[in-house]
């Protein structure tokens, strides 16, 4: 993985949804729409985060978002067979599997999230600031996350233990993205549309937000939220907490401490939501535990609260598009 010294970013990619969720979009009793809540994780690499993260979901019925970057179905071995838009080959700034097996471990958490409702979507492969990028850049690097991903369990040595459905679902399944350090270029719509995507969810907003259509691609941003004795606004995001909290330097011996203060923060969030409009509220994450796990331990806390709740739905990307529509339903047939 690309230093956290380093901003990291977000893909984009997104599942279909496998089945549906319990919670639906109805007006609970006090005649507001469902509490809309989803958390994303970027890069998606470590196997033991894959299983805690899916059971979570189990505990909780919910569904999450996984931007996984390709490179990490790709063994160290065959690093070379992978080359970014204008690097050399066998370069990712989020590295590749150390062995087969552990690729293969991997792949097979993805196809289980897929089947059990999470979204799985795109990263791209790299992880390379892609602000210089033309079209064609991307284009090239969303077509080798294809191509990798169809490939892979054959790549990793289990052709034979390829599940029925996986290429369809690498072909029709995989329509998200969010885009490395947030990084975009002008190239960057017309690659998306090109590519099937359907959402891009690279964007940074004042607050929690909807999502917005344009360009023919659905569009969500992570928000700025109030965190710390000075409430100063910082992105929903571990990365950023970590940055924050301890200048990008892992500090195990505060981590009880980060992991109230990245709760706090949360929860106050969710909670001017809960109580206002119920704007959807945003959270992301990265499969690594910095700080000594502070800021996954804030939000197991926070879902564990939350998703249980009937007026609150813990929800993929796609989902949240599906029930946010049905929300809008009634407004748009009366001329709202």
């Amino acid at each position: 993985m690309r230093s956290l010294a380093l901003p990291l970013a977000f893909c984009l990619l997104a599942a279909p949804i496998a089945a549906p969720i319990a919670a639906e979009a109805a007006d609970n009793t006090a005649g507001k729409p469902k509490q809309l809540v989803m958390v994303s994780f970027d890069g998606a690499g470590a196997n033991t985060l894959w299983q805690r993260s899916r059971d979570l979901a189990k505990r909780v019925n919910g569904h999450f978002t996984y931007f996984l970057s390709c490179t990490l179905v790709i063994e160290r071995a065959n690093a070379r067979s992978y080359q970014g838009p204008h690097e050399k080959p066998g370069k990712s700034n989020i590295g590749f599997a150390q062995t087969a097996a552990e690729a293969r471990e991997r792949l097979g958490h993805v196809w289980q999230a897929h089947i059990e409702g999470h979204d799985i979507s795109s990263h791209t492969c790299g992880h390379f600031d892609g602000k210089d990028w033309t079209a064609a850049d991307w284009t090239a690097e969303f077509a080798t996350f294809h191509d990798v991903l169809t490939n892979a369990w054959k790549t990793a040595g289990a052709g034979s233990e390829e599940p029925a459905g996986w290429k369809d679902f690498v072909a029709t399944g995989i329509n998200g993205f969010r885009a490395p350090y947030f990084s975009t270029s002008p190239g960057l719509v017309e690659a998306e549309r090109q590519a099937g995507i359907r959402y891009d969810a690279s964007l940074v907003t004042k607050g929690p937000a909807m999502p917005e259509q344009k360009g023919g691609l659905i569009r969500f941003g992570l928000p700025l939220i109030p965190e710390g004795p000075s409430d100063r606004p910082i992105i929903a995001m571990d990365y950023n907490l970590f940055i924050r909290h301890s200048g990008g330097i892992d500090n195990p011996s505060s981590s009880a401490e980060f992991e109230e203060r990245a709760y706090s923060a949360f929860k106050a969030a969710f909670d001017k939501e809960y109580d206002g409009d119920r704007i959807p509220l945003q959270i992301g994450l990265h499969f690594v535990e910095m700080n000594g796990g502070a800021y996954w331990r804030a939000m197991e806390r926070l879902v564990t609260d939350v998703c249980v709740r009937e007026d609150v739905a813990c929800v993929s990307y796609s989902e949240a598009i599906r029930l946010i529509r049905e929300r809008e339903k009634p407004r748009v047939a009366s001329g709202l």
